[in-house]
């Protein structure tokens, strides 16, 4: 082979690399930051060079490209020990989703390193965490105020976040246990709890018991004594009427008045056959038996 002939294709292999190496490709899912000499390589427009899924061109050995996965990401935090208001320890498991917002700070603060960025996302995590379930009791994160803690918490470690060139989406609490030495004090003081409340819910139940029945016992009392007014007072204007009737009866006809008293006597007193009276023949109250009077 002549010498031409290897320099030609010297020069053929040597183009043929230098193409392969300045062309690169970005996948989908991906976005990638420019570096020249493994610094940030920024445009005209003074904002670092990104590219976008596609085919590219880089110089070679002066720019290499720094490729950065932008899909939405988890990171998953299990048995974190937590400290309540109470002062007593929680285990809790939770995660959150996050995709990187700008590239060169994150390139920036963690080196393009993802471990180092979800290490750093995590402590922020946990050190919110703490502060959100040191103003609360074990009762109220494991309540309806636990959707409240991760709206806070969304928000506080999405401004953090910011600063590791990170967005997240969304934070999540998936459970939260207690310790094994903390539950059986925690569940006996509930349960304290709940006796003494139902103590009380009895307690009230009882006075208002007895308040409804002292009211009808003096409601009972108030109408009895009322009814018996009323009938003294009945019987007396009764007693008046018939002594009033007695009265215009004996004075229109005093013979029959007194025959008619005296059947009734006797209606009252045999009043059956049983019925036995011991009396002398004359008394004055059998006068109507006797044949000889008139």
């Amino acid at each position: 082979m002549r010498p031409h002939h290897k320099l030609i294709i010297s020069l053929g292999i040597l183009f043929f690399i230098t193409v392969l190496s300045s062309l690169f490709v970005i996948t989908q899912g991906e976005h990638a930051l420019l570096l020249r000499f493994g610094v940030i390589a920024k445009g005209q427009d003074k904002q670092p060079k990104i590219f976008s899924p596609g085919l590219h061109i880089k110089l070679p050995l002066i720019e290499t490209v720094q490729r950065f996965d932008t899909r939405l990401q988890t990171l998953t935090i299990q048995s974190s020990r937590i400290v309540t208001a109470e002062k007593k320890d929680v285990i809790v498991d939770y995660y959150v989703k996050w995709r990187i917002a700008d590239l060169a700070r994150y390139f920036t603060r963690t080196g393009g390193n993802q471990k180092q960025a979800m290490l750093l996302l995590e402590q922020q995590l946990n050190d919110n965490l703490r502060a959100e379930f040191g103003k609360r009791t074990i009762t109220d994160v494991i309540s309806d105020d636990r959707v409240n803690i991760m709206s806070t918490l969304n928000q506080q470690i999405n401004l953090s976040a910011q600063k590791l060139g990170i967005d997240v989406v969304d934070v999540r609490i998936k459970r939260i246990d207690l310790p094994t030495e903390v539950s059986a004090a925690v569940f006996e003081r509930m349960r304290a709890e709940r006796e003494r409340i139902a103590a009380e819910h009895r307690a009230q139940g009882k006075a208002q018991a007895e308040a409804v029945r002292a009211s009808a016992d003096a409601n009972v009392t108030l109408t009895l004594a009322t009814a018996r007014v009323r009938a003294a007072q009945l019987r007396g204007e009764g007693d008046a009427q018939a002594s009033t009737v007695y009265t215009q009866a004996y004075s229109k006809d005093p013979g029959f008045y007194s025959f008619y008293r005296s059947m009734d006597a006797y209606q009252h007193v045999f009043s059956t056959k049983n019925d036995i009276i011991v009396l002398q023949p004359q008394s004055e109250f059998l006068k109507y038996f006797n044949r000889t009077q008139p």
